[in-house]
Parts: C-alpha cells; sequence; structure tokens
C-alpha cells in the first residue's frame, strides 16, 4: 500500500509539474506576442499633452518624489546654514505631520471596521484625502502647511524603512507548512491566479502605453510591470479578513490560505525579476537574475541551516537584547544587499523573514515587538507618502474615469477569473470557486508597495499610478461583501487541518 501510495504521489507531483511548465510556457508566449504588438505603438514624449503628462500637479509630485530619490533630506536645503534652518523646520513639519496622520489614520481604521471592511482600507483612504486629492483641492494653504513639499523626503525615508520592516514581517508569519502541503488543487489555483491575471495586465498596456506613459518608458518594460501589478494577492490582509469572520480553519479558508502563500512568494520572486530587467542597463539583467539566485541560494542553503540551529540553542531565553542585535543587523544587511545586488531592499527583508522558523518563541516576540512600531507609526506613514504621489485629479474626463474602470475590470476578471475557473477544472462546485476566486482578488497594502516602487522606477505615470491605487482600493474593499454573500453556502465548515497549515496574522493586515 506504501508503493502504491508513493507511486500515485510521484504520478501527481509530475502532472503539477507538467501543468506548471506548460502554465509559464503559455504565459511567456502570450506575452512575447503582446511585446511584438507593442513594438509598434508610441506613447507621448515626456512632458507632452496627455493623461501621462499630469500637468502641474502631476509636476508637484514628481517633483516630491524626485526629492526623495535625489538624495533625501540632503536635498532639502541648498547652502550649510541654508540646510541647518531648513532641517530645522522640517522637523517640526515631519512631527506635526506624523501626528495628524496617525490621528487621521486611526479614526478612518476604526470607521471602516465598523463597516464591516478591513481597516487597513480606511488608513489608505485617510492617506490619500489628507494629500493633493481632497485636502489639496478643498484648501491648498493647508496642505502646503501640514505637508510642504520639504516634509515629503522625510515622510519617504520613513515610509521605505516601514515598508522594509513590514514585508521582513509578512515573511516572518508566512508559513512555509501551507506551501509543503499543496494539493493538485491548490497548485492549479496558484498558477492560474498568477499567469492569467500576468497576461491580461501585459495585453491592457497594449491600449494603455501611447495613454498613460511615456516614449522614454519602454513597452517591455510598461507591459512587465502592468502585468505585476495585476497579479498581487495580498497574503496578510486576506488572512486578517478570514481571521475577523473567523473562518481560517474552515476548508476554503484553508485552500485560500494556501494559494495566497504561494502566491505571495512567487509574486515577490516575479517582481524581484522585472525590477531587475527594468533597472540593469543593457545585457546586465542576465547578472543580476543569477546574482538574485546566487544570493536566495545562499540564504536556503546555507544561512538557513544555521539560523535554525541558533534559534535552537537561545529559542528558550526569547528576544534578548543580543538577539535583537542579530536579528535587525540581519535584516538591514539582507535589504542593501538586494538593493545593491539590482532588486529592491524590500525583497531582501521578505526573504530573510521567511527562513525564521515560523513556530519559534523568538519569531513570535518578534512578531509582537515590530508590529507596534510598524502598524502605529510606520505604515500610516506609508500611506500619507502615497496619498501625497495620488493625484485622483489628474483622471480628467469621462475617457480617464474609462479607463480607471478598465484597470479594475481587468484587475478583477483576471484575479477573480483566473482562480475561479481553475477551481473548477479542479473539481470545486461553482459556489466553492466563486469564493476563491473572491478571495484572491484581495489586494490591499501589498498591491500599493508594489505600485510605489513603480512610481519610483518612472514605469508608472502619475495618472496611471492613480488609477492603479484606486483599483486596489476597489478590490481590496469588494472582499467583505461579497465574501458575506457566498458565505451563506457550503464549504465554510471547519476542516481537518494539516500539519503546519496554521497561520499568524499580524495587526499590520488588518
Amino acid at each position: 500500500m506504501d508503493t502504491v501510495a508513493m507511486r500515485q504521489l510521484n504520478r501527481s507531483s509530475l502532472l503539477s509539474a507538467a501543468v506548471y511548465l506548460a502554465t509559464v510556457a503559455a504565459a511567456v508566449l502570450c506575452f512575447l506576442w503582446i511585446r511584438h504588438q507593442g513594438a509598434a505603438l508610441v506613447a507621448p514624449a515626456p512632458g507632452g499633452p496627455g493623461l501621462a503628462a499630469g500637468g502641474p500637479s502631476a509636476a508637484a509630485g514628481a517633483a516630491r518624489g524626485a526629492g526623495v530619490a535625489a538624495g533625501g533630506p540632503a536635498a532639502v536645503g541648498g547652502s550649510s546654514a541654508a540646510a541647518s534652518r531648513g532641517a530645522g523646520d522640517a522637523l517640526q513639519h515631519v512631527l506635526l505631520a506624523l501626528a495628524v496622520i496617525l490621528v487621521a489614520a486611526r479614526l478612518a481604521g476604526l470607521v471602516f471596521r465598523r463597516l464591516g471592511q478591513p481597516r487597513v482600507v480606511g488608513e489608505v483612504l485617510a492617506g490619500i484625502l489628507l494629500g493633493p486629492s481632497l485636502l489639496g483641492r478643498i484648501s491648498p494653504p493647508a496642505l502646503a502647511f501640514l505637508l510642504p513639499p520639504a516634509v515629503a523626503p522625510y515622510l519617504g525615508i520613513i515610509s521605505q524603512v516601514g515598508i522594509i520592516l513590514f514585508m521582513f514581517l509578512v515573511g516572518v508569519e508566512l508559513d512555509p507548512g501551507l506551501m509543503r502541503n499543496r494539493t493538485q488543487a491548490t497548485v492549479a489555483i496558484s498558477h492560474a491566479s498568477i499567469t492569467v491575471p500576468f497576461v491580461l495586465g501585459a495585453l491592457l498596456a497594449l491600449p494603455l502605453y501611447p495613454r498613460l506613459s511615456t516614449r522614454d518608458v519602454p513597452f517591455t518594460a510598461f507591459a512587465l510591470f502592468l502585468g505585476v501589478s495585476m497579479s498581487i494577492t495580498a497574503f496578510p490582509v486576506l488572512a486578517r479578513i478570514l481571521k475577523d469572520r473567523g473562518i481560517q480553519r474552515t476548508r476554503l479558508g484553508v485552500i485560500a490560505l494556501t494559494c495566497a502563500a504561494v502566491d505571495d512568494v512567487t509574486a515577490w520572486c516575479l517582481l524581484a525579476l522585472v525590477v531587475s530587467v527594468i533597472r540593469s542597463r543593457s545585457g546586465s539583467a542576465v547578472v543580476t537574475v543569477l546574482l538574485t539566485a546566487a544570493y536566495i541560494g545562499l540564504l536556503l542553503v546555507v544561512v538557513r541551516p544555521l539560523l535554525a540551529r541558533l534559534v535552537r540553542r537561545v529559542d528558550h531565553r526569547g528576544m534578548t537584547q543580543g538577539v535583537t542585535t542579530i536579528a535587525f543587523v540581519a535584516l538591514l544587511l539582507s535589504a542593501l544587499i538586494t538593493e545593491a545586488i539590482g532588486i529592491h531592499a524590500i525583497f531582501g527583508a521578505f526573504v530573510l523573514g521567511v527562513i525564521v522558523p515560523h513556530e519559534s518563541r523568538i519569531a513570535r516576540q518578534l512578531r509582537a515587538q515590530l508590529e507596534g512600531v510598524v502598524v502605529v507609526l510606520l505604515l500610516p506613514a506609508f500611506f500619507a507618502f502615497t496619498g501625497l504621489r495620488t493625484q485622483v485629479g489628474l483622471l480628467r474626463g469621462v475617457s480617464g474615469w474609462l479607463l480607471c474602470g478598465l484597470i479594475v475590470l481587468v484587475a478583477s476578471l483576471g484575479k477573480f477569473g483566473g482562480s475561479a475557473v481553475a477551481a473548477r477544472a479542479t473539481g470545486l462546485s461553482w459556489h466553492d470557486a466563486a469564493s476563491l476566486g473572491v478571495l484572491m482578488n484581495t489586494r490591499g497594502l501589498v498591491e500599493l508597495i508594489v505600485l510605489n516602487i513603480g512610481l519610483d522606477l518612472h514605469v508608472l505615470s502619475p495618472a496611471l499610478f492613480a488609477m492603479l491605487v484606486l483599483m486596489a482600493i476597489a478590490t481590496t474593499m469588494a472582499t467583505t461583501p461579497l465574501l458575506a454573500l457566498l458565505q451563506r453556502g457550503p464549504g465554510w465548515e471547519p476542516a481537518a487541518e494539516p500539519a503546519g497549515a496554521g497561520v499568524a496574522v499580524s495587526q499590520a493586515s488588518g
């Protein structure tokens, strides 16, 4: 019987590998065709007319972003004396801005929790409302006083530190058991929920590139990033929604968490690949990819066993100051290495978090120590920084809003449709398939991190950035009410939980 079971397992593994390779091959062929079609497209010149240009408001936003990229706080002043006075004034503005941001984020989060929505949706909207989209329109002097251009570089640095710590937490909370206990159904759903939205996002680049990009952005980079932005599922937000509704241990809840965990890892690896291609000059992308693969291999083969041995040795003592120092130094060095390689610093933080032993006492205490600072202080600062860069006013006229609606439609069709069809093909009922599709369409905070990277790389124009931010909010807000309707049917009964299928959910996700 054991031999028969082993043969069946091997056949199932081979079938899953064959399906995966076929799916990847099909996605690559589709993207090559899209790239060929897009080669003939011409985008407007930078600063020219059209949605991609953005106008004066966009210029102000670009100036803020340039302040961050050009060197942060050092870029604020001119002469040494002026820089000293400017830094002192900026500190006062930063402290005031952070106080207002924290209060606004907390109040908006509580309101949206009362409405049955994830708290993160209210916090994101609070950041947008404090920016040029609302406060800047109602009272430009108030925006100039509360969040002047000199504050943006400091707020940007605080935000970068916040998302690095947040992605480290996401990695620590990600249970490797969810991926080890995959079934053939979850493998198919996971692959479909990545490849289908990626292909549809790249296909959407054909009509969007001439309208929402500029000719200094290569079509290949534009299509790749748009595909990745459509492929994101926010594992932390999804886990929080399931936990809040008490369905994280039901049959569909476990399947959704497993698929989202696989999606999370796959999407960040895909993002790292795309960022390396965009950042690298001609011919150096291969070197960046090889260095990234070598670093991941070093972490998995060398660092992970050493880390597991160290944790076993000191786990009984918990998070002492020495252990805390080691953890933060390792986190900073890992983020620095991936940034130096040519991918983003958050990828190094995420991968390091993944290799931390998930169920150890140190991991639990590390989450508890970091969550308060990350959730209460750093993430609201990131939402406010995103709000400064989100200019809803750039969606001019009916055409702008129609394009935004098209983006929301394609994003939902790719995630919901790809996941639901794959789930149905593996034998699940249409009700269960639709439930998984709704859950996998959750984007939230993780999508905003990806979009800010695209804006920093100048792949996304301010207008397209605003549209994609609205898409992330709309798809996340749709999850809870749609799930409430579908939860009335079968599939939500408690499931026999496989070993390692538990999931830790931080406050950062909700």
